[in-house]
């Protein structure tokens, strides 16, 4: 079950990475013509395209599953100290006066049920 942990949590990682790219995406310039002939084997607008699309579908998957997400605590868990990484541990277990073996457990339970809208299922069967 790490594993399996270790792996969501580099989803939800990789999603901040995709929102940073996705926003650096310019809008894409009208391919030129010319008389010469061309060496190029693709259409480098296209794959831009293509890459935007799929960009945006991983982050709308993301997204759609970080909302589906109920508890209040486990959403603050996944945004704030996942994704945004605007608090530690220490600062999560006082604001809600609990202990870090405690924390860990809502972690892992944020990030059950996080997969489980990722994925489709009502369970990743982790018993935290």
């Amino acid at each position: 079950m790490k594993q399996e942990i270790k792996h969501i949590r580099n989803i939800l990682k990789e999603y901040a990475r995709l929102k940073r790219d996705i926003r650096a995406f310019s809008q894409v310039s009208s391919p030129v013509i010319s008389g010469m002939p061309s060496h190029s084997y693709g259409n480098g607008t296209e794959k831009s395209m293509v890459n935007h699309v799929d960009l945006a579908y991983q982050i709308k998957q993301v997204e759609d599953a970080l909302k589906a997400v109920e508890d209040p605590r486990y959403s603050f868990i996944l945004n704030e100290y996942i994704i945004n990484k605007r608090y530690s541990v220490e600062d999560c277990c006082h604001m809600w006066g609990v202990s870090r073996s405690k924390f860990n457990y809502m972690k892992n339970k944020a990030l059950e049920k996080f997969v489980g809208g990722y994925t489709g299922e009502k369970s990743t069967g982790y018993k935290g």
